[in-house]
């Protein structure tokens, strides 16, 4: 089955960085919709980044544009966020998403919670000031 395996949070200060990875099996990794959310109590999950894994889709929440960077490595089926520059105000429960049946032109489109259907864990990041 489906698993998404997240790791690479933990406590920074801010203005440093940190890199997620998201360690994906049970599925042709090279053809899906993939994600980065970030939640915290009391709100709904927010979408950080979207890639196609295929290629043609990637891109991010007009507010992390520039601090944020999603890549992938398909040999390794691994997603990555790579985040710089990190803010209090990044803390958060981190994500990741994937969908079987979004196409590329869906995939670009997808920004909610309701759009993926297999989840990870979530990786805890905390920035303090």
């Amino acid at each position: 089955q489906v698993q998404l395996v997240e790791s690479g949070g933990g406590s920074v200060q801010a203005g440093r960085s940190l890199r997620l990875s998201c360690a994906a099996s049970g599925f042709t990794y090279s053809s899906y919709c993939m994600a980065w959310f970030r939640q915290t109590p009391g709100k709904e999950r927010e979408s950080v980044a979207i890639i196609y894994t295929g290629g043609g889709v990637l891109d991010y929440a007009n507010s992390l544009k520039g601090r944020f960077t999603i890549s992938q490595d398909n040999a390794k089926n691994t997603l990555y966020l790579q985040m710089n520059s990190l803010k209090p105000e990044d803390t958060a429960m981190y994500y990741c998403a994937a969908d079987s049946f979004l196409s590329p032109a869906l995939c670009s489109l997808a920004r909610k919670e309701k759009h993926f259907n297999y989840w990870g864990q979530g990786t805890q990041v905390t920035v303090s000031s």
